[in-house]
């Protein structure tokens, strides 16, 4: 039976993608190198009718506009779903053009794709895919909270495993609706913003490895694999058809909650992957456009080790991402991204880096981003690494890499650490001062999803990666970890009470840096991926929060709980600019900030075989409110035992003594207490900090408490 035709105009070049007009609906797409261009249409007229399947072709003479493909269908329908064939030169040795019109490819304008359920067969590349999408949702007042960078702890969490485990008591597990659930916890945390994992549209099924086990197919479970940047994952929904709104709603509720919402963004590549995988859309729209391609063979440039690199500093492709990130903010409120593999966004057509990528320079300088926070995860897979230099501009902040090698090497025991830490803690002057940037610049992280857990980190020397399927040659082998003594589980009482010490000691040195803290979600009650340092394809308990351990290591979770409290109240651990520099003992009108010493107050050790360090850091800066001081004893020894000395407590007459607040070695509830509950010292005594512990101080007004006799230290 003939389909009736469909009224059609001419249609209009912008805007990219599908728009609802009064008149209709217009569709356009840019190739530059097509010749033939056929809109492919799945039209519903009524809810009980059948599918009816339109092809529509394209005429250059009439619906071309430059490099833009268009049309305007007239009609008021919108239950379709639509994509599009292209044909042209298909020879990719010779044009590196990949055209097969009997692909039907994804509108990489596309605000969503049809609804699929997790694990469910996707249909891209052989359907019409693209859905017409008008954004009608009650915000009700909503908006981007911009708390200030100062202010932000981040909490990076992947928006199905946070809650996928049934310990996680949630009413629909592993969807945005569950995150909603967990907001009283992640408020009660303290936490100020969550940073989730790959939201963009992917087909978690395009793997290969199985389970070396149960044969059974694994999932590509942590999403960085777009074949979307505007589409929302629908499978993170509780109900996928609905999943816009869904998300919509966890964001309405999160900043209720005071609680930011940051995405990260996988712009460097596309789930196409090489020539051997799914073409689904930019590959077959136009590929010397899209992707970075060697100039004599065509071959993908792979600078993001996933087969294929995103020719980023392209106006076409330059556009896509601006255009991507302002529906974000605009129409989804998210409040900042964090950029995977960001220095591919530096590189040129031919993959040599850029000194001035237009790329990093757009999204900081865009108006519609001036207030979106923008994190740059600032390395690619291909060597480069840019921590430190990866702009200039001082909206970039960075994931701090060296931060967390400098930290793990040091509470592992490794030599030559103490100076570098001190670096860190004071926040990466080395890396951000040169170019005028601040301590902000730096996103302080121990773990993140990629390696070992907190908990993993100080129970595994190697990697245990054969459930992924590669014979554990996958993931990496350079984990700075220590196991403590016994390689993973079982391990006797003595080792378990020294991993937890450390995992303390850690969270006290991230929390009381320099810097923006950032916490990986389920550190803070010891979850363990069994020593998996890559569990990408891990769509299972490995990967899932365990939520019955916050309860098990409730004292655990009020460690870190109290410890960002800490952070929070007091502004001398979130400073915007970094400490002032003069020599001691010269009169300069100004008090030290920080003051570094080892056993000794005022005597340093700098030597490679040391392994403690303390600093003093003091409460009274120029033009700042009086903040209370804060002694900070670190000891990274594996089996020493350091005896500080204390200072004086800075303005002493105004009545202050010193109240050793943490003891990581301390059994809780003793190892962090307020200052009412806790020992009061004075300079000159002695204060003994365990291997792999850390020790810190507050002074405060003295009250009339009782002076506890010894040295200050909680039993062990």
């Amino acid at each position: 039976m003939r389909k009736p035709a469909i009224p059609v105009k001419r249609g209009s070049p912008l805007p990219q993608g599908v728009t609802a007009f009064d008149e209709g609906i217009n569709f356009s797409i840019f190739s530059r190198h097509a010749e033939q261009v056929t809109l492919v249409l799945d039209i519903r007229s009524s809810p009980e009718s059948n599918l009816q399947r339109h092809e529509i072709p394209l005429h250059a003479e009439e619906n071309r506009t430059g490099d833009f493909w268009h049309i305007l269908l007239v009609i008021s329908i919108k239950d379709f779903s639509y994509g599009y064939m292209l044909s042209g030169p298909i020879a990719a040795v010779a044009t590196a053009l990949i055209y097969d019109p009997r692909n039907i490819l994804l509108d990489p304008f596309c605000h969503a794709l049809l609804p699929r359920k997790w694990g469910e067969r996707s249909h891209y590349g052989t359907a019409p895919c693209c859905r017409l999408i008008e954004h009608e949702f009650d915000w009700q007042g909503d908006r981007p909270l911009q708390i200030p960078l100062p202010e932000t702890v981040i909490y990076e969490l992947h928006p199905r495993g946070f809650t996928r485990h049934r310990s996680a008591k949630v009413r629909f597990p592993g969807t945005f609706l569950g995150i909603i659930d967990k907001i009283p916890y992640l408020k009660n945390l303290g936490v100020t913003a969550i940073e989730l994992m790959p939201i963009t549209e992917f087909d978690e099924n395009d793997i290969q490895f199985r389970d070396p086990d149960s044969g059974e197919p694994l999932k590509n479970f942590w999403g960085y694999n777009s074949v979307s940047f505007f589409a929302l994952k629908s499978g993170y929904a509780a109900d996928c058809r609905n999943h816009i709104d869904e998300f919509k709603a966890m964001v309405k509720a999160l900043h209720r909650a005071g609680i930011e919402i940051f995405l990260d963004m996988v712009f460097n590549h596309s789930g196409e992957g090489g020539y051997e995988g799914v073409t689904s859309s930019f590959r077959g729209i136009d590929n010397r456009i899209y992707y970075l391609l060697d100039r004599e063979k065509h071959a993908y440039l792979n600078y993001s080790g996933c087969g294929n690199t995103l020719n980023c500093n392209h106006p076409v492709v330059r556009d896509l991402i601006r255009d991507a990130l302002r529906f974000w903010v605009i129409e989804m409120h998210v409040d900042g991204f964090r950029f995977d593999l960001a220095s591919i966004l530096g590189r040129d057509k031919n993959g040599n880096v850029l000194a001035n990528p237009p790329m990093i320079e757009m999204i900081a300088e865009d108006p519609v981003l001036r207030n979106t926070k923008i994190i740059a995860e600032a390395w690619d897979a291909a060597g480069l690494y840019q921590v430190g230099t990866f702009s200039t501009d001082r909206r970039w902040a960075e994931w701090n890499g060296r931060f967390r090698d400098d930290v793990r090497a040091f509470m592992a025991g490794h030599e030559d650490t103490v100076t570098r830490l001190a670096t860190r803690i004071a926040g990466s002057s080395d890396l951000y001062q040169t170019s005028s940037r601040g301590p902000l610049s730096s996103i302080n992280f121990i773990t993140s999803h990629d390696g070992f857990t907190l908990f993993d980190l100080v129970s595994y020397n190697d990697k245990h990666n054969r459930a992924n399927g590669e014979g554990n040659r996958d993931g990496d082998n350079h984990n700075i970890s220590w196991n403590s003594g016994v390689e993973g589980s079982p391990c006797s009482r003595q080792i378990s009470r020294l991993r937890l010490r450390r995992i303390r000691s850690m969270a006290v040195i991230l929390l009381l840096s320099q810097g923006v803290p950032m916490i990986t979600a389920g550190d803070e009650f010891g979850r363990s991926q069994q020593g998996n340092n890559n569990a990408w394809c891990q769509d299972n308990p490995v990967s899932w929060l365990d939520w019955s351990l916050a309860e098990s290591n409730h004292y655990l979770l009020r460690f870190f709980r109290l410890c960002i409290a800490l952070r929070k109240e007091h502004p001398v651990f979130r400073r915007e600019e970094f400490f002032h520099h003069h020599a001691e003992g010269v009169e300069t009108g100004r008090s030290p900030e920080i003051t570094w010493q080892y056993l000794q107050p005022g005597q340093q050790n700098w030597s490679p075989d040391c392994h403690g360090l303390a600093f003093l850091l003091h409460g009274q800066r120029p033009g700042a409110v009086r903040d209370d001081d804060f002694f900070v004893m670190m000891n990274g020894s594996r089996d020493q035992t350091l005896q500080f000395i204390l200072p004086d407590v800075p303005e002493a007459g105004e009545g202050r003594a010193w109240f050793q607040i943490i003891d990581t070695a301390a059994t809780p509830p003793r190892d962090v207490l307020s200052p009412e509950k806790a020992d009061r010292l004075s300079g000159g005594q002695s204060v003994t900090v365990l291997p792999q512990s850390v020790a810190v101080l507050q002074s405060a007004k003295v009250r009339r408490l009782p002076v506890r006799p010894g040295t200050g230290i909680f039993p062990d």
